[in-house]
């Protein structure tokens, strides 16, 4: 099937209205009083242009939307927009070259202002200004050119032909931002926009009211939200802190919080907590990946600011395959997903594994441990014990790493199990955890961030928006890696670089049959992981969370931004 007969088909039936759940309690907005949501890794900025966190993608899609993201089921549905734009409605152009955007007449934003095809612009020119070190810059590969010819549409033009043209203003990692706050935020000054980056001006259902980064967010119904009646909450809390287990208890437990997200716990943990009656447990399977970054620069402090962990300066020992691979050799996946997941995991060698089409289900050799095989390709490649002490060396270089994650009872389990199996194959480990708030924030003046990177492997989970892993993939082109020039924003965070890789890219870019996509997309997935093991594929985990039995129209979504039907929610009565 041909990308272009979908977009002449598929979407199309499906998407000439904006999604409406009804709750059955039609009323006032605000009507339902307050909404509790724990976020334990608490956000630490409302502008996901700034920050790769998911944390902070998901606090600011309450307030900043994009134009079209995806349903429940991974469905295209228009969002600011009449319909999305196909070949067969005349939105798309015939020759993939461009893309023309109708924007719903009548959208405002939450300080009564007009929403315009002049705020669409100047966000594509915001997060494509090459000073401002944009999060989401792949979203904008091959954008040519963006011109709105009226106050309500916006036409996106190609430098080639681009079969899947929804990857700018789609999803929650791309929306739009006001373009009167921003105008002064454009390239190198974007991070010091404390303002705007804490207290956006939205279309959302919701009005941030304080903001303390790292703590909590007061929010407001916003009053100039499009859809009459709703939210039902008049205002939302997301408190931030403590730990996912405390989350789950104030939920499933004690019913002090109406949501609790991102429970990374052992199952039988939520188990017992669901067992107290107060509320349920959410999860769904999508591309969701915990996984093992290796970085291929030096973090030594004994670096200058300027070139630590930069392409400028290659790492010592883990620029060598043989240990990348021996790393990976070493690992139990099975036993890391059944201690850390049980059925909410299911181990995988995949950067994309899901959905089917693009998962290569091949590529199978890390499932199987080999602790023996480990060491023997570390002796193969003169890695020796030569002074006695059990940790390998070569060329005077010792093979010792700095294993950093954030601080979680799962992630710290899953660290001392790595632990001991590189132990076993002669590596140093030394072990750090940080506060998730910060280690995925996007202050660029903090060395604790996973983008900084300031250590020699780190693990964390990562996914994306949609059923079509592109822009996901597109992430690990030279060049877009996190560096002191772009603010330390980048979502290539191994510093990977490889011109077979971008011209593999490019192709995908390119083609238009979804079997051929697929067939690239593999390809590629292996290239960063088997061929290469610059990410060390875990556990496909499924999204977890919790609501009270209090709350009702809430639906889990795992392609899109979880908090994507906020304005829908309500109180049970």
């Amino acid at each position: 099937m041909k990308l272009k007969a979908l977009l002449m088909g598929a979407i199309a039936t499906t998407a000439f209205a904006p999604v409406a759940f009804a709750d059955g309690h039609s009323g006032e907005r605000g009507r339902d009083g307050e909404v509790k949501a724990l976020f334990w890794q608490a956000p630490s900025i409302m502008n996901p242009f700034l920050s790769g966190g998911t944390k902070d993608i998901e606090a600011a899609s309450l307030v900043i939307e994009p134009l079209a993201r995806y349903t429940e089921t991974g469905e295209l549905v228009p969002w600011l927009v009449d319909e999305v734009p196909t070949v067969a409605n005349g939105g798309v152009s015939e020759d993939l070259t461009s893309i023309t955007w109708k924007l719903t007449s009548g959208i405002k934003w939450s300080d009564g202002t007009p929403f315009t095809s002049a705020d669409v612009k100047f966000t594509a020119d915001y997060c494509m200004n090459p000073e401002g070190g944009c999060a989401q810059g792949a979203k904008f590969d091959g954008v040519q050119s963006i011109e709105t010819p009226d106050d309500l549409t916006v036409v996106l033009t190609f430098a080639e032909p681009t079969p899947y043209p929804y990857l700018p203003f789609v999803g929650a990692e791309s929306p739009i931002i006001q373009a009167a706050q921003f105008a002064d935020c454009l390239g190198a000054k974007a991070p010091e926009c404390t303002e705007a980056n804490f207290n956006p001006i939205g279309t959302g259902p919701f009005t941030v009211t304080e903001f303390r980064p790292n703590d909590v967010i007061t929010l407001a119904a916003n009053e100039n939200y499009r859809e009459e009646g709703k939210p039902a909450f008049a205002t939302m809390t997301l408190k931030g802190g403590g730990d996912a287990a405390a989350a789950g208890r104030a939920v499933l437990e004690t019913g002090e919080f109406d949501y609790a997200w991102n429970l990374q716990l052992a199952p039988d943990v939520i188990t017992k907590m669901e067992s107290a009656g107060k509320g349920i447990a959410l999860a769904g399977f999508g591309p969701l990946l915990e996984r093992i970054e290796i970085n291929l620069t030096n973090p030594s402090p004994d670096l200058p600011p300027e070139t630590r962990s930069t392409v400028a300066e290659p790492h010592p020992f883990l620029s060598d395959f043989n240990v990348r691979k021996a790393l990976s050799m070493a690992i139990d996946r099975e036993l890391l997903t059944e201690l850390g997941y049980g059925k909410a995991g299911k181990s995988s060698c995949n950067l994309v594994p899901a959905p089917a089409i693009y998962n290569s289900a091949d590529n199978t050799e890390c499932l199987t441990q080999d602790i023996e095989g480990a060491k023997a390709l570390l002796a193969e490649a003169g890695w020796a014990d030569t002074d006695g002490d059990g940790t390998l060396d070569k060329d005077g270089i010792k093979l010792a790493l700095l294993f950093q994650t954030s601080t979680n009872a799962v992630r710290q389990d899953f660290q001392a199990l790595i632990k001991d199996w590189w132990v076993q194959i002669g590596a140093e480990v030394e072990l750090r955890n940080l506060d998730g708030s910060v280690f995925f924030g996007g202050d660029p003046g903090s060395p604790d961030t996973f983008q900084k990177f300031y250590a020699d492997v780190e693990m964390y989970a990562n996914t994306f928006p949609g059923t079509d892993p592109q822009a996901y993939l597109s992430a690990y082109r030279c060049g877009n890696e996190p560096k002191p020039s772009s603010q330390w924003q980048g979502e290539n965070i191994n510093r990977f670089c490889d011109p077979a890789y971008d011209a593999l890219l490019d192709e995908l870019a390119k083609t238009g049959d979804i079997e051929k996509r697929g067939e690239i997309a593999r390809t590629l997935n292996d290239m960063i992981t088997k061929d290469t093991m610059t990410i060390l594929p875990l556990v496909q985990r499924a999204r977890v969370s919790a609501r009270s039995n209090s709350l009702g129209g809430v639906v889990l979504n795992v392609w899109d931004a979880e908090l994507w039907n906020a304005a829908d929610w309500y109180r049970v009565k």
